[in-house]
């Protein structure tokens, strides 16, 4: 086998009988054991198991990012408060890609909690982008993006917040995908904020990512925010071509942006000149609410962190503070050892802005701007068919440059964070690459349930280009 094969070309290999079920599962396991060390992309790595022969997903084996439960393993979300956390159950999307056959060969390594935008932040590693590893490869689903750019697996699950799928498919040049607020199943994904929290899929090609979200995408009783939608084959309509009369409004607001690196935004405008060669018509849309969309995600995200992670005190499960007086002793103790210094920030910040004189200022304001945001995209839609932008502002940046200045570390999900906070769906790929020679991408931003035309189209855009066929120098 060679390495960076997609989902599809493994599938046809498989069906050829070219290779095996069990040789392709070998290759990836040798591959992530050989590889990893250098990338740091897992905290664990899984012997393979047996696997349901006739999936979807059979002999294709894949990485699941450490904050979705998976039954006997650990589930440390990235946090020493975790540390010897064993699951008790699969979470809905595990148990899914297992029905397909999928063989799940590691922990994807992540920051602390799902908390950052870099990778940096997790208790155990660092991981590095396969692309220059002095740089980051974003976050905070940063081991399975990196994963899969480094052709380690050719699929991973990463869960978004604000960005934290996109962003890191953005870095490290492959597809991240963001579905309609309550589409994939959360039961068993540990909450960050649990408004906007979703499990996303991490892939080298759309197609791919839209069999994933195939996979995935339906109503789970067991969980209260998912949404009553039938299952849909995201694939069936994905034949290289652009719907007929369709409308891409381009985020004027994007482009305009002081604070986008010009590389991008000529990388972008490429990338819209390309689209309408295709036959799209282009429309320039103004969103001004979209800028307070960074402001209502930290006030909101802090809020809900806070009240999230309340539950890890050292009482129920996790670790437990050695030396403690007493109980109140035993609660501080732990949660000064076990969390790290950007979970405390956020939980002090969430428990400011909820408190009582403070959540009419800022967390009930914040909640009414998120509907003026939502209204503004409505209005957007009723002239466009898919709003387009760059995903990040910046290109991956070095490891350590940013990790002493949170604030500007927040701005690597500008354009991520809007569309999290309205649930709607969104999908980034890549437009082509800096003189760095460091990934770009831009994503596709639809109304609510719009999946199947933002795959159509993403497809028709990466299969008349050739930025997917790519791969980090040196991984061979």
């Amino acid at each position: 086998m060679k390495p960076f094969l997609t989902i599809k070309e493994i599938k046809e290999k498989l069906d050829k009988k070219e290779i095996s079920e069990n040789e392709s599962i070998k290759y990836y396991f040798d591959r992530l054991k050989k590889i990893d060390p250098k990338l740091g992309t897992t905290l664990e790595i899984f012997e393979p198991t047996e696997n349901n022969k006739k999936g979807l997903l059979s002999g294709i084996p894949g990485i699941i990012k450490d904050n979705i439960c998976q039954q006997g393993k650990i589930t440390s979300c990235g946090s020493k408060i975790l540390e010897n956390f064993k699951s008790t159950y699969d979470a809905t999307v595990v148990e899914q890609v297992k029905k397909e056959g999928a063989v799940i060969l590691g922990r994807g390594n992540m920051d602390e909690f799902a908390m950052g935008s870099s990778g940096e932040y997790s208790a155990y590693k660092v991981t590095r982008n396969p692309w220059n590893t002095n740089c980051v490869p974003g976050g905070s689903s940063s081991g399975p993006a990196a994963a899969v750019a480094a052709g380690l697996v050719p699929w991973a699950l990463g869960t978004e917040t604000g960005g934290s799928v996109r962003q890191p498919a953005s870095y490290c040049g492959i597809v991240g995908f963001y579905p309609t607020y309550g589409s994939h199943s959360r039961l068993g994904t540990v909450a960050l904020t649990s408004s906007t929290d979703q499990v996303g899929t991490l892939t080298r090609t759309v197609h791919d990512n839209a069999l994933l979200a195939s996979i995935l995408s339906g109503h789970d009783p067991k969980d209260s925010t998912s949404l009553f939608r039938e299952k849909t084959d995201f694939t069936k309509k994905l034949n290289g071509k652009l719907p007929k009369n369709l409308t891409l409004g381009v985020i004027q607001d994007s482009i305009e942006s002081k604070g986008v690196d010009n590389q991008i935004k000529e990388r972008f405008k490429e990338a819209v000149d390309h689209l309408e060669k295709l036959g799209a018509k282009i429309k320039y849309i103004s969103l001004p609410d979209l800028k307070y969309g960074i402001s209502v995600y930290f006030v909101i995200n802090r809020a809900e962190a806070a009240s999230n992670l309340a539950r890890f005190d050292g009482s129920l499960y996790g670790m437990r503070a050695k030396e403690a007086k007493d109980l109140h002793d035993m609660y501080i103790n732990t949660r000064h050892d076990g969390f790290g210094q950007e979970v405390k920030r956020r939980i002090l910040m969430g428990n400011y802005v909820l408190s009582s004189s403070h959540q009419e200022a800022y967390y009930k304001k914040a909640d009414h701007v998120r509907a003026m945001i939502r209204a503004e995209f409505e209005a957007a839609f009723k002239e466009v068919d898919l709003l387009m932008s760059p995903t990040a502002p910046t290109l991956p940046f070095e490891i350590g440059k940013m990790s002493m200045d949170p604030l500007q570390m927040y701005m690597a999900d500008y354009f991520t964070v809007p569309n999290c906070i309205t649930g709607n769906p969104a999908l980034s790929l890549p437009c082509g690459f800096s003189k760095e020679k460091l990934p770009i991408g831009f994503q596709f931003i639809g109304p609510r349930l719009s999946e199947e035309l933002i795959f159509q189209v993403a497809h028709a855009y990466e299969q008349s280009t050739e930025h997917h066929l790519k791969t980090p120098p040196g991984l061979d």
